[in-house]
């Protein structure tokens, strides 16, 4: 049976901190939970892992996740949540790696109708929403991972090897009564993506 392997990058980030350097090795592969042959269209890209003087932060985006459908479940009046994973587990050589971070984060739009303005929010951005009349902004909003904090740099050992998995999916969908009709629409575009995995020592 033929194999097929996904090999996002492999590279040295490098970077320093308090009389000290933080030498990041990634390889950045697919977590095989299914095989990438029979993938779903929405994937994980531009998957990267960068820190600053105290945190370690995760970036990717979803690409994929919205297609015309999609737009026009939410031009309807249908809310979309999507819903972020990212773990981070200390690797072990002759034990089980140690799960020392677990975080969900969510991002949710809606459509007004009448103000012809889209909504999105990322409480683990902000606080606050931000509204838009683009299409294409909230779509970006609504997909991108940027600067996310994993751990403080204190939880973490000097020269131990760590690996964060991350994916992405649409969360379930609650709909008022009168919205229905466009269930149809909704599960047209429902995704999960594969789960992805970032290696690097401290």
């Amino acid at each position: 049976m033929a194999f097929c392997k996904g090999l996002i990058g492999l590279y040295f980030y490098m970077t320093s901190m308090v009389n000290r350097k933080i030498f990041i090795i990634l390889l950045s592969t697919l977590f095989l939970v299914n095989s990438p042959c029979f993938a779903q269209e929405a994937r994980l890209v531009n998957i990267n892992i960068s820190n600053t003087r105290d945190d370690l932060l995760i970036y990717y985006s979803v690409e994929g996740a919205f297609r015309e459908k999609s737009k026009n479940a939410i031009l309807s009046g249908a809310p979309a949540t999507f819903s972020f994973y990212v773990t981070l587990y200390k690797v072990r050589n002759f034990w089980m790696d140690k799960n020392i971070a677990d975080i969900k984060v969510t991002h949710t739009i809606k459509y007004d109708s009448m103000k012809k303005e889209f909504t999105v929010q990322r409480p683990w951005k902000n606080s606050n929403p931000v509204i838009t009349k683009s299409f294409e902004e909230a779509r970006k909003l609504m997909t991108k991972i940027d600067s996310l904090k994993v751990i403080p740099l204190s939880g973490l050992d000097k020269g131990s090897r760590y690996q964060i998995r991350t994916k992405a999916e649409v969360s379930k969908i609650t709909l008022p009564l009168y919205l229905h009709y466009i269930l149809f629409f909704v599960s047209l575009w429902d995704f999960e993506t594969d789960w992805y995995t970032i290696d690097f020592i401290y």
